[in-house]
């Protein structure tokens, strides 16, 4: 059995996010298309004698009981008491703060990673339980595939996405997730959908009938928002830009016939401090051979 372990943690687009409501415990009912982009994370995992969680490049505007990297694997060690210790080392490149679910992403990659090094055999259904202690995003990475997300974000549902690739741009701020589902102006009566629907005549999730409705609110506390919004469609014309989850970042599907050189040079004049990548849809997580490997 191998000590270490090398994982990518996938980024995720809300294609839509409706709330449809709100928990008596303060939590928000929502509906929404979860979708794997190729921008990732990468995190190693390597076991050590000392009975410790080591963090090799802590975050540096992240303490450390803030953590989901650390947090992850300190419930799964406490829970089921063990004894080895792991260093855990992440390259970071997917923004924080911007709606694309990278911390959750993490937490549910050191979950997969741990169960498989610790040999703790532990099925979906427990990883997700404990996943959603540390976030609502984390039991969706743990699943895998692309899906419609019901509930806090614990009800999950396969759903197949056509092969798209995306424009994402953060616009350089982050906006706390408390911050936006805090905010009295955050709609949270949207109608619900009908599941059916999507999967009958699945639908073009840029069309009117779909939208964001952390979007309005996002806009008002981080005016780069907007702007991102507004470069998107000065630059692609006819596009259909979105913000992701709670923002920051926004996106766009792609047409066949936008070349990638073409919009690469226009990403060049970003205003300082935005990011912009043009990225992929994914199918599944890239742990997701080790997760179906471990029958989770």
């Amino acid at each position: 059995m191998s000590d270490f372990l090398e994982l990518q943690s996938p980024a995720k687009l809300n294609l839509f996010l409706h709330i449809i409501g709100r928990r008596s415990d303060g939590y928000h009912l929502l509906q929404s298309v979860f979708q794997l982009i190729d921008w990732c994370d990468t995190i190693a995992l390597k076991l050590i004698a000392e009975n410790t969680i080591r963090r090799i490049n802590p975050l540096p505007s992240v303490p450390p009981e803030q953590d989901l990297v650390v947090r992850a694997a300190q419930v799964l060690k406490d829970t089921y008491q063990v004894k080895q210790g792991v260093e855990i080392t992440l390259d970071k490149q997917i923004p924080m703060g911007a709606g694309l679910g990278g911390g959750s992403s993490n937490a549910a990659t050191v979950l997969i990673g741990l169960n498989h090094l610790w040999q703790l055999q532990l099925d979906l259904a427990t990883l997700c339980k404990i996943g959603l202690q540390l976030g609502a995003d984390v039991p969706f990475f743990l699943f895998g595939k692309n899906a419609f997300v019901e509930g806090i974000g614990e009800k999950l549902q396969l759903i197949e996405l056509e092969s798209q690739r995306f424009l994402v741009i953060f616009p350089g701020q982050s906006i706390a997730t408390a911050r936006i589902f805090q905010d009295p102006q955050l709609t949270r009566n949207h109608a619900p959908i009908t599941i059916d629907g999507l999967f009958v005549s699945p639908p073009s999730y840029t069309s009117s009938q779909f939208g964001n409705d952390c979007e309005s609110v996002a806009m008002q506390i981080c005016p780069e928002v907007k702007q991102a919004l507004a470069w998107i469609e000065a630059n692609l014309p006819g596009s259909a830009p979105r913000m992701s989850g709670s923002g920051s970042s926004v996106f766009t599907v792609l047409d066949q016939d936008q070349t990638p050189a073409a919009l690469e040079r226009k990403l060049q004049n970003l205003p300082s401090g935005w990011v912009g990548r043009i990225v992929g849809g994914l199918n599944k997580n890239p742990a997701y051979n080790l997760i179906s490997s471990e029958k989770l």
